[in-house]
């Protein structure tokens, strides 16, 4: 969707949203049927517990977990005064040069950012810890990832966050996937797996991470959202789009370096075994889930108050 002139009637922090997002005012509608009445749920469990609540949010790539977490964030600040933060699992990144360290001593597919094993979770923790502390008075500096130049961003770029936080919005592609057995990883799961992994010791070293260091980030979470795509074969024409409008902000020389097709395809294929997990097992784990078809519009919404276990 492209943006649009927006109607002086929508409020201000709508329009600004719309802009940034370069979205149409048809998004609003969308957003007021799902997505408003979302926020007001998690307002109401916010406002129960009364203390700093945590919101994860899983969907496979280019679903519009960005989005939706930015929406959230800013119509919960903006209509209902809570001060939230919206995070995302990709700003916690290993930087390149710490990825090529594992890519040396592991695996070379560890070079390339994406699965358990190449995001740095001891940051994520350090930033959690503050973000979850109810009593603290400090900002809090949030990282960032530069996915022109695949590098993290220099500290001197990472946002600041006021802090005491209300509610926590991390989102990310893999974020509820569990560990899988032996068994199930001995199978390759695509021609990537199979032709430049055909011993496993880059599955089972990502397996290995998401079941030491994802399960306990799990026991934090509050409340589980899912963008469920109908299928992973989605992922590739979703992923592209991406691309497309991630170019649209860059300068020539900056949108050489992003992928074309063929690398896109390759690069998916890193992430299709947690991917299709995810859509298998999730739904019946999640409290809120949208259904989302081809086109990425919502079908359907389910709640559940009391969804399976994650962890």
């Amino acid at each position: 969707m492209t943006s649009s002139s927006a109607p002086s009637r929508i409020p201000t922090w709508q329009r600004a949203f719309l802009q940034r997002h370069r979205l149409g005012v048809d998004f609003l509608e969308v957003a007021l049927e799902w997505f408003a009445p979302l926020a007001r749920t998690l307002l109401a469990h916010q406002t129960s517990a009364d203390r700093t609540m945590l919101v994860a949010l899983n969907g496979c790539q280019g679903s519009g977990k960005t989005t939706l977490a930015e929406y959230l964030s800013t119509s919960l600040h903006e209509e209902h005064g809570l001060n939230v933060v919206a995070i995302s699992l990709d700003d916690f990144y290993l930087t390149r040069d710490e990825r090529q360290a594992l890519a040396t001593s592991v695996h070379p597919l560890l070079a390339t950012r994406g699965v358990p094993g190449t995001h740095n979770m001891s940051l994520l923790r350090e930033t959690m810890e503050q973000l979850l502390d109810a009593n603290r008075s400090e900002p809090v500096s949030i990282p960032g990832f530069n996915k022109a130049t695949d590098d993290r961003r220099p500290r001197r770029e990472w946002c600041s966050v006021s802090a005491p936080v209300q509610l926590v919005l991390l989102e990310g592609w893999c974020l509820g996937a569990a560990s899988q057995s032996p068994d199930i990883l001995s199978q390759p799961s695509n021609n990537l797996e199979r032709d430049e992994d055909p011993d496993g010791r880059w599955r089972n070293y990502s397996n290995a991470v998401l079941q030491r260091e994802f399960q306990p980030l799990y026991l934090l979470v509050d409340q589980w959202i899912m963008l469920r795509a109908p299928a992973f074969a989605c992922v590739y024409d979703w992923r592209r789009e991406q691309e497309r409008k991630l170019a649209a902000t860059l300068s020539p020389e900056q949108a050489g370096r992003l992928m074309h097709d063929d690398a896109l395809r390759r690069f998916i294929q890193h992430y299709e075994r947690l991917t299709r997990s995810c859509l298998e097992d999730l739904p019946r784990k999640v409290n809120h889930l949208f259904s989302l078809n081809h086109q990425r519009q919502i079908q359907s919404y389910r709640y559940r108050r009391q969804p399976g276990r994650l962890a």
